[in-house]
């Protein structure tokens, strides 16, 4: 009996599923960082709404779409869905981009405004934590998913279920820059 139970713990210790589900939970933790850095993202666009609202009323269009586009991003990060969250955050990040462009061109005081400046450093600082949380997160997915397709260990990923991840990066239309356009008809 002592004999089964030794080839059975090598079997076992030889087919890799401890180390599948050690790349899986660090694929997942790595996910779990950019979920954060997303909504720390989208918080902080609210903020930053705000403080230009105050100053620039009559930009409700650019608000709305800005405030239509971090909605998507919350939504898509409740799903934990990697493809769903990537290309919601090129829309926002488009979104953000136009807002900064025509709010700035259109009040140029906000430039100097300390509580903008402020929410346009940490908006900054996000998107750095986002890009080093999505590289992280490819690179985890990247070895998982290598690890699952290697001999003997593509056995043991079939028996337990294991699946490849999806990589965190935008696909179709939302690669696509957005167009700016800031004349408005009649003027």
């Amino acid at each position: 009996m002592s004999a089964i139970a030794l080839v059975a713990t090598v079997m076992l210790a030889g087919c890799g599923y401890n180390t599948i589900q050690r790349y899986d939970e660090q694929a997942a933790q790595a996910q779990h960082d950019i979920e954060v850095q997303l909504q720390r993202r989208s918080d902080l666009i609210g903020n930053l709404v705000n403080t230009v609202k105050g100053q620039a009323n009559q930009e409700l269009a650019v608000f709305t779409d800005v405030a239509r586009a971090r909605a998507g991003l919350d939504s898509a990060i409740q799903t934990h869905d990697a493809e769903k969250m990537a290309n919601a955050n090129v829309a926002l990040s488009a979104q953000v981009a136009i807002l900064n462009r025509s709010v700035t061109e259109a009040y140029p005081q906000l430039k100097s405004d300390q509580a903008f400046l402020r929410l346009q450093d940490e908006l900054s600082g996000t998107e750095n934590r986002i890009a080093v949380a999505r590289s992280d997160y490819n690179g985890a997915v990247e070895q998982y998913n290598a690890y699952i397709r290697q001999f003997p260990q593509v056995l043991t990923a079939k028996v337990v279920g294991a699946k490849s991840r999806t990589y965190f990066t935008a696909t179709g239309a939302a690669q696509e820059a957005p167009k700016v356009e800031f004349s408005k008809p009649g003027t």
